[in-house]
């Protein structure tokens, strides 16, 4: 039987074929999938801040975009992924307070921007992705089928 494994805010977990992946109440975090569909292997992260230089106080590298990509990296290739076969799923980054003034862009979209680029950097595609938006999301990926549901708080579900 599947288990489903939740992943925490600044979190990261592996999960291998049958078992699931779940993060609950991503605002202008993101949960980030990297997968291997040939041996059925995954690992979420739920970013919750752009860059680790932004830490005030204890780190976890899931907490942060910049350390959490090279960090699910190397969890997969260590279980025997190879990042040439390496894909992402990503969901969340967004603008939860969209009437606030700043002068400086959202978490969210900085989030959504750092993994991206870190993504290119590694050559790891983005199969799909449901990102930015005003309302908050719960995401489970299903290492089975590689499929990502999205629940959003005021959209419904949706599977990507």
């Amino acid at each position: 039987m599947a288990e489903v494994m939740i992943v925490g805010i600044s979190d990261w977990r592996l999960a291998h074929s049958p078992d699931r992946l779940r993060s609950l109440g991503l605002g202008s975090c993101v949960g980030i999938v990297l997968y291997c569909r040939r041996i059925g292997l995954a690992a979420m992260a739920h970013v919750m801040l752009p860059d680790h230089h932004l830490a005030k106080s204890s780190f976890h590298p899931a907490k942060f975009a910049d350390t959490a990509i090279p960090g699910l990296v190397d969890m997969l290739m260590q279980h025997g992924a190879s990042l040439l076969e390496l894909e992402a799923k990503m969901a969340g980054g967004a603008e939860m307070f969209p009437n606030a003034r700043n002068h400086f862009p959202s978490i969210g979209k900085r989030n959504i921007t750092t993994i991206r680029d870190l993504l290119n950097r590694y050559k790891i595609p983005i199969v799909a992705e449901d990102t930015g938006g005003h309302a908050g999301r719960t995401i489970e990926f299903f290492t089975e089928t590689a499929e990502l549901l999205i629940k959003t708080a005021r959209s419904g579900e949706k599977v990507i």
